[in-house]
């Protein structure tokens, strides 16, 4: 199955004056008093999501929960991610830290990899998109996934320049290990691109990684690797997709994409300002500012609501791919609304009402101004409802009220529908982008990994920190 991901006017302030006020890129969080106080409360929460629903073990990192689920490669990713950012904030010591990193590489790397339909984790240094919790083995019939592979390996690149320390060398061996045995050369059934993913009923499935999405991770670890690389020709032929994508939404001129979460998951790991491939050397910009756009379109996008849902404006925003209350069309309003239960959302694609704490929450570098306050605002105002022991639950949509059935969630009289789970790929880019906002902690290790160097490098991307 392919992955689940592939499916104005403000308080006195004119769009354009708000606009202006967002344009600068702090380097370094420049919040304060309560907003500090807040995320710090917010990353603590975050992390517990994954310190604590993580089998220690082996490291895999629930899909979902508390709704019981098989493990999600993606999610591992961020929860390895995670545990660095704990030990520098001492939410927990630096050696439990690197006690579980070392758990999860040493599981990933003995965990089985063959082209059996059953009982493996992997083929070709990939991994399947979902696996067991406890075994680690192909869950259902379910693809192997080039992009959760990727999402993975930009955790294990992250913790192998993180812990550096005496005694820490094992988890810098494994993490080498890892990346260098996947075939990256394999996973092209169309040259020069890289398919989906595979599955042994199916072989490659008949889509490849082209134009802007989360797949500018794939390319960059491809063409960097030392082993199995992509070549250049990899990185063009997915750029010439860009051009398409290119338009206006929200005031806004940039690569267009509608989920937040395409315009997130890469710059989780790779600092993308000041650095321009052919493409954004053409546009006079870089990704990151490409990311800040789509940010700033998407609260246009809902002060504007030309759909006329329940809520949306300045205090609650953001469209991504997550959870929705039902599969189902209503009478609503003198019209009809059809609802989604887990989809793609974004303006000029999907939009049933449903809001993405994970939208915002991702975004914090690319515009605190407006995302801080969102967030702030959606703990205020949705309470225990929304933000529980581990920070924000999926997703909320002030506009479903009705007694239908379920597939995720509850109805709250007179608020509307709350999901009561948190997803894994959605609490990463939340802990993992506010603190790059605060401290780069997560770019700035990666900026010294030489394969992330090359593969950017190999891609055509220059200027920056990569002259430096």
């Amino acid at each position: 199955m392919i992955g689940r991901r592939d499916i104005v006017k403000m308080g006195g302030l004119s769009l354009a004056a708000l606009v202006a006020a967002c344009s600068h890129r702090p380097l370094l969080s420049v919040a304060a008093g309560e907003d500090e106080a807040f995320l710090d409360d917010l990353q603590r929460r975050t992390f517990r999501f994954f310190w604590e629903t993580t089998n220690p073990a082996n490291g895999l990192a629930r899909d979902r929960y508390p709704t019981p689920s098989f493990a999600s490669t993606a999610a591992v990713g961020f929860a390895l991610t995670a545990y660095p950012i704990g030990a520098e904030r001492r939410f927990v010591d630096r050696s439990a830290a690197a006690a579980r990193v070392l758990a999860t590489l040493r599981f990933l790397a003995r965990a089985r990899q063959g082209d059996a339909s059953d009982g493996m984790s992997g083929h070709k240094g990939f991994y399947y998109h979902f696996v067991d919790m406890e075994r680690g083995e192909r869950f259902e019939r379910t693809e192997l996934s080039t992009v959760d592979t990727a999402l993975l390996l930009g955790g294990i690149l992250f913790v192998q320049g993180y812990f550096d320390r005496p005694g820490e060398l094992e988890i810098s061996e494994l993490a080498e290990t890892i990346y260098r045995r996947v075939d990256w050369r394999w996973a092209m059934a169309r040259q020069p691109l890289v398919a989906l993913g595979w599955s042994p009923e199916k072989g490659h499935l008949p889509y490849d990684w082209v134009a802007y999405s989360e797949a500018m991770l794939v390319y960059i670890l491809g063409l960097g690797s030392p082993t199995h690389p992509l070549e250049p020709a990899s990185w063009s032929g997915w750029a010439k997709g860009l051009a398409g994508h290119w338009g206006t939404a929200g005031g806004q001129e940039l690569v267009r994409f509608g989920p937040m979460f395409g315009h997130q998951y890469s710059h989780a790991w790779i600092d993308f300002r000041g650095i321009r491939d052919d493409f954004m050397r053409g546009k006079g910009l870089d990704y990151f500012e490409n990311s800040r756009r789509a940010a700033l379109a998407q609260h246009a996008y809902a002060l504007e609501n030309p759909m006329g849902w329940r809520g949306y404006g300045r205090d609650l925003w953001g469209l991504s791919a997550c959870d929705g209350p039902a599969d189902v069309t209503l009478e609503q309003d003198g019209r009809s609304r059809t609802f989604r239960s887990y989809a793609a959302r974004g303006p000029g694609d999907f939009d049933d009402g449903t809001v993405a704490p994970t939208a915002v929450g991702g975004s914090v570098p690319f515009a605190p101004q407006i995302c801080i306050p969102t967030l702030k605002a959606m703990q205020r105002d949705h309470g225990e409802d929304l933000y529980g022991d581990f920070g924000f639950r999926d997703a909320l949509n002030p506009s479903f009220t009705a007694p239908a059935k379920l597939r995720h969630g509850k109805v709250v009289p007179g608020k509307g529908w709350y999901d009561t789970d948190y997803l894994g790929i959605d609490q990463g880019p939340i802990l993992a982008m506010i603190e790059n906002y605060r401290s780069g902690l997560v770019w700035k290790v990666l900026r010294g990994n030489p394969h992330i160097r090359r593969g950017l490098e190999r891609a055509g991307f220059a200027g920056g920190w990569l002259g430096a």
